[in-house]
């Protein structure tokens, strides 16, 4: 305890030492600063007389710093810094160990040297020199590319927000190139760059994501320049790969899928920081398993490469006879047309070769295949001449169109509460699936709307509820197309068919059915609320699923087994509720049942006029809606970032009959002493309304719903 006393003693006495030698130094310094102030105003005979006073010489060292104090451990005493932080009027600059130690003469002028604490202020910068990653080389780069950043003339990022994304990512590293180091390429340019020249793969145009030489790039300003470039290129291609070339409003005003635009920070930050920046790239493209289906497709089609349109000549028949263990196999034949076909089939392995050998019958075998050959894989005149068809040309650019319109679709098709499950309906194919959990749950036939006014929209939303015995309320454009002209002829038309005749407040007409087995919708009807008031329901009329081409309705979609799908899509919802067709078909009756989803189900509308089966095999159907030649034509004939524009499309607005309506015409009712709900209010019901109770219920006569 003695020892331990007597130590903390001698520390104690030590630290009292080191504060009196500050204080000493401080009243030097301010006595000696404020001898120096005073000198300007003092006589030379005073200042001769001082001159003779002998002073103490001060010594020619710095004032004690933190590094010249040792913390005890021991003790709870604040850190030196605070003890340092005295209060005084002086400037930092005056406080100058040189200055004291060459204490001038009255006739000596003050020239101040580099003192040794004059370093300090210019030692503040520091930290942002080494926060800076730049190399010495690129350092001159990063000068240009952060005035180029910065003048109003730049040709790059002229889409809204992009430049202002762009700038504040170089500004994050100090401007430093993404492209380059030292002047050569990183490797996540080189991913970038084979990412880029590979997007004829993926169905896009290479040409739209130009690619620098930065080969020729050896200056400043031209490094600058030639990343800039790379930069847009990477952000044109990721936004098109996700978003799609073309905005789906370019093509129809039925059409409304989710936005999901990119990020360029995201973009630039996942590119650049990636392992392999082509793969970070590629991750853009649509993730779904048809749409990777169909870009194998294409590749086919192709012949693994968007080459030009080969010519196979004519000639003698080719085939290669395998071997087997009792016969070897034959010599392959040649031909002088078989390094063509390697080309066209995209046989890549010995590509000067003439030998139709095992890897050429193969290619045509698949071929053969594609185009509802016999797959053989002899090359005949028949198979020649659908090598040179202008038929191929049309497939690769109907599956183009079709791998453009999976981009318009959501990443994520499905709900992951409930297994990812969904619904897809393809209209060209006239059939619908249900998929939960990557697998195809059910299938079922429908029928769409027909071709013109009638096509059925596309689109994705999310199906709420199902209505058992609904009522059929009547379309506005069936109103008013059709049953007002008919009552022009027959006044009594709509009591003849069951149909109830209202009138509104603002002078229209509102006609409905009620439920019934001869209802329009059948017994069930399936309802995901949208813009263009459609939805799936049953039918009457089940003899037009028998039809290979189904597009028979207003635009709404009939389904063939409606009490199936219902117990499907309940018991995705509901699994504990153990629905089935013949529960739902008990239910069928006069009165309205609304069945509520305890979870949305998403339903996605979709257009696919090619697509991969089962069994790996290319289907083609009919453009029946003429999407594809619309397509076809915009990416043919159109600057690429023009069709990425939002175009605007009116509805079509029904308030009142053209005309008088004819004597005889009975109403049911006259609601023109209220307003009266809206068109989306009848179909779906008020968008603040609480849910309705499951089960049964009297048929409400405030919720009228349209259908097509």
């Amino acid at each position: 305890m003695r020892d331990l006393n007597s130590r903390s003693l001698n520390t104690g006495r030590g630290f009292d030492r080191v504060l009196m030698a500050v204080a000493a130094t401080f009243l030097t310094v301010s006595a000696t600063s404020a001898m120096a102030q005073d000198q300007g105003r003092r006589s030379a005979a005073e200042l001769a007389i001082d001159a003779a006073i002998p002073r103490p010489e001060p010594a020619n060292v710095p004032p004690p710093t933190a590094s010249d104090f040792k913390i005890d451990s021991t003790a709870s005493a604040p850190p030196p810094s605070a003890k340092l932080d005295t209060p005084t009027d002086s400037k930092p600059a005056d406080v100058k160990p040189a200055d004291v130690a060459t204490a001038p003469a009255a006739d000596t002028k003050i020239i101040p040297t580099a003192p040794a604490t004059a370093a300090a202020p210019p030692a503040a910068p520091e930290p942002a020199k080494a926060a800076s990653n730049i190399a010495p080389a690129d350092q001159p780069v990063a000068e240009k590319l952060k005035d180029a950043l910065a003048a109003k003339t730049l040709r790059y990022f002229d889409r809204r927000g992009e430049r202002a994304a762009v700038e504040k990512f170089y500004g994050s590293r100090d401007y430093a190139p993404l492209w380059t180091q030292s002047g050569g390429l990183t490797e996540n340019a080189r991913g970038a760059i084979a990412r880029l020249k590979d997007a004829a793969s993926d169905g896009l145009n290479a040409a739209d994501y130009p690619v620098p030489d930065f080969t020729s790039a050896t200056s400043p300003d031209a490094l600058a320049e030639a990343d800039l470039k790379l930069t847009s290129s990477v952000l044109d291609y990721a936004r098109q790969a996700q978003s799609g070339r073309m905005h789906w409003s370019q093509v129809s005003g039925d059409i409304q899928y989710p936005e999901h635009p990119t990020d360029p920070t995201e973009v630039l930050t996942n590119v650049t920081a990636a392992k392999d920046a082509s793969i970070a790239l590629d991750s853009y493209n649509p993730p779904q398993k048809l749409y990777k289906a169909l870009k194998a497709k294409l590749a086919e089609l192709r012949g693994e490469g968007d080459v030009a349109m080969i010519r196979i000549g004519d000639g003698p028949v080719l085939k290669y006879t395998r071997g087997s263990k009792k016969q070897p196999a034959a010599e392959a034949m040649q031909d002088p047309r078989v390094p063509q076909l390697r080309t066209k089939l995209g046989v890549t392995e010995n590509p000067d070769d003439n030998h139709y050998d095992a890897k050429v019958a193969e290619a045509v075998q698949r071929f053969q295949e594609s185009v509802d050959i016999k797959a053989t894989g002899v090359l005949d005149e028949r198979t020649v001449n659908a090598l040179n068809s202008p038929k191929r040309d049309k497939q690769v650019d109907t599956v183009l169109v079709n791998m453009e319109r999976w981009r318009w679709l959501p990443r994520d098709l499905g709900a992951p509460s409930i297994g990812d499950a969904y619904v897809i309906l393809n209209v060209p194919d006239y059939t619908l699936k249900v998929m939960q959990r990557g697998a195809q749950v059910w299938t079922t036939r429908v029928v769409a709307g027909k071709p013109g006014i009638h096509a059925t929209p596309l689109l994705t939303e999310t199906m709420k509820y199902i209505t058992v015995n609904p009522t059929w309320n009547v379309p506005p454009s069936i109103v008013y197309n059709e049953y007002l002209p008919a009552l022009q002829q027959d006044p009594t038309v709509l009591d003849r068919m069951g149909l109830r005749l209202e009138h509104n407040r603002d002078g229209s007409v509102h006609i409905s059915q009620p439920p019934g087995e001869a209802n329009a919708l059948g017994r069930v009807r399936f309802n995901f609320p949208n813009k263009f008031l459609v939805y799936q329901h049953d039918t009457p009329d089940k003899y037009l699923f028998a039809k290979d081409e189904r597009a028979f309705s207003h635009g709404c979609m009939r389904v063939q087994y409606p009490d199936q799908y219902a117990a499907v899509l309940l018991n995705i919802t509901m699994p504990n509720e153990h629905y089935t067709p013949e529960k739902i078909r008990g239910m069928y009756g006069s009165s309205e049942i609304d069945l509520k989803f305890p979870t949305p189900i998403p339903v996605n509308i979709t257009y696919q006029t090619a697509f991969v089966d089962d069994a790996g095999k290319l289907q083609i159907r009919r453009d029946v809606y003429g999407r594809d030649a619309t397509m076809i034509a915009l990416l043919k004939n159109s600057r690429s970032k023009d069709l990425e524009n939002v175009i605007a499309h009116s509805q079509p607005s029904y308030s009142r009959p053209p005309g008088d309506l004819p004597p005889g015409v009975s109403f049911a009712s006259d609601n023109t002493s209220s307003a009266g709900p809206s068109f989306f209010e009848r179909l779906f019901g008020g968008p603040s309304a609480p849910p309705a109770p499951i089960g049964r219920r009297p048929q409400p006569q405030q919720r009228r719903i349209f259908a097509r």
